[in-house]
């Protein structure tokens, strides 16, 4: 007999089956998801069942991308082999999220270890895209309350960050990047010192600092405290425009003097707030007093769409500009840019002191981008579904209708290039490690009665995590517990 508390899963694995073409399985095929689902994921209940079948969903997703190959464990990011991936299909623009998102499977360290090695022993194209590789490391360490992947292989993380030094770093202290090597084509701004590479680094910079702390390395803690304390001062400094972190376009870069950028420099055609404006905050970077920024999140002229978060301003004149390519960040919803966002938001709600944004506008964002991810199939029938890019007004996945007119079928399928699971489980519920101690904080609205989070397998041990605002639905007792198996 099946134990009644993996029913729900079982329901929900036989429906996505059902309503999937399994076009490309990997190591785990659709055959065999539930039992690996079970063996591996937390198990949610919520309140909100669309917030909580996209959860099961998304990691029936995930589990398509664990791929095992000569060189161990990666996770893929595309199913069909792209050409612009490396080694294995390997793409390392979301290996952040692999890692952050992959973090709370039960045998994590099976697949991430070797796959983070990966990355480290350049077995991949490490610096391909931009990304911030130290800092998902420390966010797998911290929750699994073992470091010792991170201690092992700190001469490695700290090559990769000088090699992005000796690659990117320019003379104003500040990281240049292209967007396209941002993984955001045709941006409105287009390359220059941007806050997406340089949020990055500042965020490797700062776990390499802990890393060191931990090492009883001085001199190396030392020497990562100042590069991550002077570029978030540049940050600030620089890339700050009265109400909004910026790009600074590489033809204006010149006009910095004295670590200060007059933004009227800067042409109005590249002169827009865009949604990687959010980014520090998903590293806990910027000091207090920079939170007005979150006011933009509402505006329907701002970064507020029907069917999601805008990468760039609606009331800049070039929003949406017309451009001969599928893939295009000037305005369209792309779930990469909401991931970064909803983690800024949730950082900005619990470490920040501001009355721009509420739990509630959280938890009406996230429930967008759940709703978001689904596709009305050409009988009619609505599944859930994650792709490439939305149109932000018809829900509309873009580049898929794009490619398919031009006879490429589903590149973006079940697309692993953002995240979801870790925005419930960090995000919405709050679920953390502090040496070893679990803590819950979570960021519900005030209408939720209940959750339940099973089968969290952290720092060794077994958790159950139980929210009843009464104490009689789960009988568990009122309000908060954490049990340990």
């Amino acid at each position: 007999m099946v134990d009644k508390k993996y029913q729900e899963l079982i329901d929900y694995v036989g429906k996505f089956n059902r309503e999937d073409e399994e076009l490309m399985p990997q190591l785990i095929p659709n055959a065999e998801a539930c039992d690996w689902m079970m063996e591996n994921i937390p198990l949610l209940d919520c309140p909100d069942k669309e917030l909580e079948e996209i959860y099961y969903f998304r990691w029936w997703v995930y589990r398509k991308h664990i791929k095992k190959t000569p060189k161990g464990y990666i996770i893929t990011e595309f199913l069909p082999t792209v050409p612009w991936a490396g080694p294995y299909n390997s793409i390392n623009c979301a290996s952040g999220f692999h890692i952050r998102e992959g973090r709370w499977l039960k045998h994590a360290a099976e697949y991430l270890e070797d796959y983070i090695m990966f990355w480290l022993n350049e077995d991949g194209e490490s610096r391909s895209y931009s990304c911030w590789l130290a800092y998902a490391i420390w966010e797998y360490c911290s929750l699994k309350g073992d470091y010792r992947i991170a201690l092992d292989n700190l001469d490695k993380i700290c090559r990769n960050y000088e090699a992005w030094e000796r690659k990117q770093l320019k003379a104003q202290g500040l990281f240049w990047s292209n967007d396209d090597r941002d993984a955001m084509e045709f941006s409105i701004s287009g390359p220059g010192l941007r806050p997406t590479l340089n949020s990055y680094m500042y965020a490797d910079a700062w776990a390499i600092y802990e890393f060191a702390k931990m090492a009883g390395d001085k001199e190396l803690q030392e020497k990562y405290s100042r590069k991550s304390e002077n570029l978030k001062q540049k940050i600030q400094n620089i890339l700050w425009d009265e109400d909004f972190f910026k790009v600074i376009p590489t033809k204006y870069m010149k006009e910095i003097k004295n670590d200060k950028m007059d933004f009227s420099k800067i042409p109005d055609e590249f002169n827009v707030r865009e949604e990687i404006g959010y980014i520090p905050w998903y590293f806990n970077m910027p000091d207090s007093g920079y939170e007005k920024a979150f006011c933009f999140l509402k505006c329907e002229d701002g970064f507020f769409g029907k069917f999601g978060l805008l990468t760039a301003e609606r009331k800049h004149h070039r929003f949406s500009y017309s451009e001969e390519h599928e893939c295009l960040w000037n305005g369209p919803v792309w779930p990469f840019a909401t991931t970064q966002t909803l983690v800024a938001v949730a950082n900005v709600l619990r470490n920040y002191g501001q009355d721009y944004i509420t739990i509630q506008d959280y938890y009406n964002m996230l429930r967008q981008y759940a709703k978001s991810q689904h596709l009305r199939k050409e009988d009619g029938k609505i599944v859930p579904w994650i792709d490439e890019n939305m149109d932000p007004d018809t829900g509309e996945w873009i580049a898929r209708k794009i490619l398919k007119e031009n006879g490429c079928y589903e590149r973006g399928k079940d697309y692993n290039h953002s995240m979801y699971c870790d925005l419930i489980l960090s995000g919405l519920i709050g679920i953390s490690m502090d040496k070893k101690r679990l803590e819950v904080h979570p960021l519900i609205p005030e209408d939720w009665k209940y959750f339940s989070v099973k089968d969290l397998y952290l720092a060794g041990d077994s958790y159950s995590v139980y929210y009843d605002k009464t104490g009689e639905y789960y009988h568990e007792g009122k309000g908060i517990r954490i049990i340990k198996e």
